[in-house]
Order: C-alpha cells, then sequence, then structure tokens
C-alpha cells in the first residue's frame, strides 16, 4: 500500500517542528550555566516559527485525510 506524499510531507514538517521545539527547549534551559551563549531572543523566536510550521503541517496532514475521504466517498 503507498501512502500519500502530502500526508508524508506533514508528518515530516511536524517531525522537524518538534526536533526544533525540543533543541530550543534544551538552549533555553541552558541558559543559566556558566559559559552559555544562547541568545535568549532567537531561541524565542525560533519557538513561534517552529509551532507555526507544526501548525501548518497539521493542516497539510489534515486536509490529506479529508482528500482521501472524499476519494474514497465518490468510489463508494
Amino acid at each position: 500500500m503507498s501512502t500519500i506524499p502530502a500526508f508524508q510531507s506533514g508528518l515530516a514538517a511536524v517531525q522537524s517542528g518538534m526536533q526544533q521545539l525540543n533543541k530550543n527547549a534544551n538552549d533555553i534551559a541552558s541558559l543559566n550555566q556558566p559559559g552559555s551563549d544562547v541568545n535568549l531572543t532567537s531561541a524565542l523566536v525560533s519557538n513561534l516559527a517552529a509551532e507555526q510550521q507544526i501548525e501548518a503541517a497539521a493542516k497539510v496532514i489534515k486536509t490529506s485525510h479529508d482528500t482521501i475521504g472524499t476519494l474514497l466517498d465518490i468510489t463508494a
């Protein structure tokens, strides 16, 4: 059974966004460590971008799901 490319792209984007959120969380958590060169502003802005990426990817996945449902309804 083949998978839908749009669904795969959406899933990959969600995974990428989650990885970025995890990286930012680790960076923010390390701010109190001596010698930390983390820029809080950059980490927070990157967090917002990752959240938007995940939201957009979720919409791609939902649209892919809805399209498959419509196609199945048409063929049934």
